[in-house]
């Protein structure tokens, strides 16, 4: 039987994520915890807190806890956005940008604590998600 029109080698379509109803409180000033308090479904705002606890150079556990949320929130949005489990995730489509920085914090963090086969997990993950996230989020400036 032929399928046309249908390429059956291609992979799962990329996963465009809605727009996080936290993006528009999280402007330079606000309070990264009250956003939480009022969107803790919000990737992005546990990305932000995640964020902030690594740029203060926070203690790994904290950063690991905030990333963890902010990535199995994620994990949920994808699934009712039609990821199926894997394909791509991109960077480019900045509604991912939450979880795809959850991704990478959660792996350093994971790393930091010596959580080894749990970051090389998240490591590939985010390389398999997205390259381009990979790179702007790991790459040593």
């Amino acid at each position: 039987m032929t399928s046309f029109g249908n390429d059956l080698m291609a992979g799962p379509p990329p996963t465009h994520l809605p727009e996080d109803p936290a993006a528009a409180e999280l402007v330079p000033g606000a309070d990264a915890m009250d956003v939480v308090r009022r969107h803790p479904e919000s990737p992005l705002a546990w990305a932000t807190l995640a964020t902030l606890a690594a740029d203060e150079e926070d203690d790994p556990v904290t950063i690991y806890a905030y990333a963890r949320v902010g990535y199995h929130r994620s994990l949920d949005l994808l699934r009712r956005n039609g990821w199926k489990g894997h394909g791509p995730v991109p960077w480019e489509h900045e509604p991912n940008r939450g979880f795809l920085t959850c991704l990478a914090l959660l792996a350093l963090a994971a790393e930091a604590i010596g959580e080894t086969a749990e970051a090389e997990r998240c490591f590939g993950f985010l390389r398999d998600s997205s390259q381009t996230g990979y790179d702007a989020l790991l790459s040593e400036d």
